[in-house]
């Protein structure tokens, strides 16, 4: 369909009635700057012009330059590849999270809180939408598997910042809510970073939990009593606690940061977590597995780097393109290329969660 013409030249989408007709306005950039220095509260972070990037750009007619951040992380193969990556759960089954709907549940929470403190919600909502595009597939146990290829050492909030979204040409206050939102690693600069770093640690004890109990693997009766009672036993409960407690110190103290009673709750529910979940001997075991794998895998383009597609063969860091090539696999894409190229053996892939109860 062309769509259906309508008044004063326009096409309109649906056919039988015009749509719902707005006051004709145009609120351009300038303008919505403007009513940022208005209406946010002292010390959050303006947008003002294209905002500090690496390489200088043109100002959007419309978008602030944390918005345009925002689209440019949501339309990047980087974000839409965290759909295949395991959050908890190698091969994620029905309803259970990903890299990708623990970005966007990260974002709601982030966002939440600084629309209720007068924070940037567009620069919010971009770290959250980022924060996690440079974990590599099978979850947290890729740090370790690319640990000995990179100085240093390798760190997923890092690498997300400084090498999987460095082409975006990102603005330095997203960039570096990226690079520090993990509490392991300096304060963001900025309250919308460290926001985002609440709000992570927040969503992902909430909903790996829920995950958790679906799967059968921990019951609500677990928990401990200290978690329970001050913010509940289900994810809907717990986040809005969090989130109210976050909310309520940032407007009483001007600090980004949570009352004892909360901070002690989500620190509980976070040990638990470790200890049931993310601890436990088949949680351990699919870690080796995806360890064994990945370092195949980056040894393998390290000794053959023109198996990398669209290798550069100037390049002088070999070890470094092999990791970013296999940082940036989704799982399945990861383990059928093992079986590929390497004639993996089946049975030493690391198996989804609903396979090993089944014993499949």
């Amino acid at each position: 369909m062309r769509g259906n013409p309508g008044a004063n030249g326009l096409v309109f989408a649906h056919r039988d009635t015009p749509p719902p007709r707005v006051e004709p306005r145009t609120i351009m950039r300038e303008q919505r700057e403007d009513l940022e220095d208005a209406t946010l509260t002292g010390g959050a972070t303006r947008a003002r012009g294209a905002g500090d990037r690496a390489v200088a750009e043109v100002p959007d007619r419309v978008r602030t330059c944390f918005e345009r951040d925002r689209d440019r992380i949501l339309h990047s193969n980087a974000f839409r590849r965290l759909a295949g990556k395991t959050q908890v759960f190698v091969f994620p089954a029905d309803h259970q999270r990903t890299r990708l709907t623990h970005a966007l549940e990260v974002a709601q929470v982030a966002t939440a809180v600084a629309s209720a403190t007068g924070l940037n919600v567009a620069l919010t909502e971009a770290i959250a939408l980022g924060h996690d595009c440079g974990h590599g597939p099978g979850g947290h146990a890729s740090e370790e598997a690319f640990d000995q290829f990179i100085p240093n050492g390798f760190h997923h909030a890092v690498w997300g910042a400084d090498v999987v979204l460095r082409p975006l040409n990102l603005c330095r206050e997203t960039l570096d809510g990226v690079r520090h939102h993990s509490w392991s690693l300096p304060t963001p600069t900025t309250p919308e970073g460290v926001v985002v770093s609440w709000a992570d640690r927040c969503a992902y004890s909430a909903h790996d939990l829920e995950d958790a109990v679906s799967a059968g693997i921990v019951a609500v009766s677990d928990l401990p009593a200290s978690v329970a009672r001050v913010i509940g036993v289900t994810r809907s409960s717990q986040l809005r606690a969090l989130i109210g407690a976050l909310v309520t110190s940032i407007g009483s103290t001007g600090l980004v940061g949570m009352d004892r009673p909360h901070a002690e709750a989500l620190a509980d529910l976070r040990a638990f977590n470790y200890e049931m979940i993310y601890n436990r001997p088949e949680s351990l075991a699919q870690g080796r597995a995806v360890i064994n794998v990945l370092e195949a895998l980056v040894e393998t383009f390290v000794a053959s780097p023109a198996l990398i597609p669209d290798a550069d063969p100037d390049s002088n860091d070999v070890v470094t393109d092999a990791v970013t090539y296999v940082a940036g696999m989704t799982d399945r894409f990861a383990f059928t290329t093992a079986r590929r190229l390497l004639d993996w053996p089946a049975d030493q892939l690391p198996r989804g969660i609903y396979d090993t109860l089944l014993g499949e």
